[in-house]
C-alpha cells in the first residue's frame, strides 16, 4: 500500500500528520513540497481528489499571497495554480493520498478519514492535545 503527504517539516500541523500516518503502522512516500513541488498535472489531480477549487487550497499566513493580490477574484483556477507552481509555499498542506482519498489534513487528525489503519489509539499532538482514536467496529 502506498500513502503519499505532501509535507513541510517547518509545519507543526504537517509533522503531527506525519505521526499519526506512521502510529497507524504505515511509512508514507514523504514529498518535501518545497523542495519537490508538483507538476501541473499532478497539483491539478490533487485538486481534483481532495473536491477543492484551487483557491480554496492557497495558503495565506506566512507567504506571498497579499503581496500577490490573490484575494481579487478576475484570477482564474488556472491562473490561481500557476502561482502556486511559482510559490509552493502557497500550496496548504499537509495533502495525503491514500488508497481512501485524498485529503488536505487540517487539522492533522483528518487523516484519521483515509487511513486504511485508523484504530491507531490515542494520539498526543505536539501541543499536548489528545485525539482519540475513532470507534473501530
Amino acid at each position: 500500500m502506498t500513502i503519499t503527504i505532501y509535507h513541510n517539516p517547518a509545519c507543526g500541523t504537517s509533522r503531527n500528520t506525519l505521526a499519526i500516518i506512521r502510529q497507524s503502522g504505515e511509512e508514507p512516500r514523504v514529498v518535501e513540497y518545497l523542495k519537490t513541488p508538483p507538476t501541473r498535472s499532478e497539483l491539478e489531480t490533487l485538486i481534483r481528489d481532495m473536491g477543492l477549487t484551487p483557491r480554496e487550497l492557497l495558503r495565506k499566513k506566512g507567504t506571498p499571497y497579499a503581496e500577490l493580490g490573490l484575494d481579487d477574484t478576475k484570477w482564474t483556477d488556472a491562473e490561481l495554480i500557476g502561482f502556486m507552481l511559482q510559490h509552493p509555499i502557497l500550496i496548504n498542506r499537509p495533502i495525503v493520498v491514500t488508497p481512501l482519498g485524498t485529503r488536505l489534513c487540517r487539522p492533522s487528525e483528518t487523516v484519521l478519514d483515509i487511513l486504511p489503519n485508523a484504530n491507531i489509539g490515542d494520539f498526543t499532538k505536539e501541543d499536548g492535545e489528545v485525539v482519540k482514536a475513532p470507534k473501530v467496529k
